[in-house]
């Protein structure tokens, strides 16, 4: 123990500490207090600490729908969701909704926070049974910023199962191919090298989305998004497997902050003898980020008419010669005269006529 002075020497070097993370009743309470001590053991010399907290995090809250029964004479009985049937008509409309107990019908209280008083919260462990802890955490952790409300849907967590499962599925079609070579990116095909750049281009956008912007939802999204562009990859040759097995390597990393459980098995079943959690976080490749070419949208006056590929070169003139030279693009323009061309270098351009 420290017996020499009322704060150890060493809370210089340790705090502040990273992450504050509490609801907007803190500001009041907790962060009020320790941000006051904080400032008097400084005015005190006895820390030259100014602020506790180098971030704070005022999370959102998760809703569910409230249901309850208010008799003539008595309190208010709330019952939970899970406990209750909604009712819908012929055309899939909601109509109502009835306690499964008894049949007889309650009443719909809208969506608010959770809370042991409205009897609207999920149990965690019946969750977990059905779907497993990281369906559960990769829901929540998908549905919304950590800021904002999370809006609770048994179709969401029932979305993000079916994901895992695509996931699990993918590796495994993979792996019963056997072992795959190491990409080449000399000798890729343009197909073999669009998917690296996929690959690649996705984890340069979850770096920054976990590591800057604190939006797992969005990382989560962005995997995915590669994700159905591996299902749609079709190349068994040596380097179209390569090619799906760093895909496959990428999104076990950047998933596994999300869901730890499954990809420490698929990081095993995809070949590797280490333990996920003792793997480094991976960096894009630059030349798996260089395009060959690049998608210019192009609008007529403001209402997208085409998309042409030009090489990644291509200066204003190209590009708007080959918008010109659209065939759809000149149907809208008919015997109209541009009246001026507007260039966003490497992603878009409006025809006004």
């Amino acid at each position: 123990g420290n017996e020499q002075s009322m704060v150890d020497g060493r809370a210089d070097y340790w705090m502040p500490v990273d992450q504050y993370i509490g609801g907007i009743e803190h500001a009041i309470l907790h962060l009020l207090y320790s941000r006051f001590w904080t400032r008097v053991m400084r005015d005190c010399g006895l820390t030259r600490l100014a602020e506790p907290f180098s971030r704070l995090l005022t999370q959102g809250m998760v809703l569910n729908e409230i249901f309850y029964r208010k008799p003539d004479a008595g309190r208010i009985t709330y019952f939970n969701p899970a406990d209750v049937a909604v009712v819908y008509d012929d055309k899939g409309a909601r109509t109502g909704a009835i306690l499964k107990a008894d049949g007889r019908p309650v009443e719909p209280g809208g969506i608010g926070t959770m809370s042991k008083s409205k009897n609207n919260g999920v149990d965690p462990q019946a969750l977990v049974d059905r779907c497993g802890a990281d369906t559960a955490r990769l829901f929540m952790m998908f549905a919304a910023p950590p800021e904002q409300t999370l809006e609770w849907s048994d179709e969401g967590v029932e979305g993000a199962f079916r994901f895992m499962k695509r996931l699990w599925k993918a590796v495994h079609s993979h792996v019963s191919g056997g072992p795959a070579a190491d990409v080449e990116p000399a000798t890729l095909t343009d197909a073999q090298r669009g998917l690296r750049r996929v690959a690649h281009q996705t984890l340069a956008k979850v770096t920054d989305d976990i590591g800057r912007r604190r939006t797992f939802n969005t990382a989560i999204a962005a995997v995915m998004e590669m994700m159905n562009a591996v299902a749609r990859f079709e190349d068994a040759s040596a380097q179209g497997r390569a090619v799906v097995q760093e895909a496959l390597d990428l999104a076990v990393l950047m998933l596994a902050p999300c869901v730890p459980h499954a990809t420490h098995a698929l990081w095993r079943e995809l070949g590797h003898e280490g333990l996920l959690v003792d793997e480094r976080w991976p960096q894009p490749d630059p030349v798996a980020l260089e395009q060959d070419t690049v998608e210019i949208v192009v609008q007529v006056n403001g209402k997208l008419r085409s998309r042409l590929s030009l090489p990644a070169g291509a200066d204003e003139d190209m590009a708007r010669a080959a918008a010109l030279a659209d065939a759809n693009v000149g149907r809208f323009i008919g015997d109209k005269p541009v009246r001026k061309v507007i260039y966003v270098p490497g992603k878009l351009i409006n025809v006004v006529a």
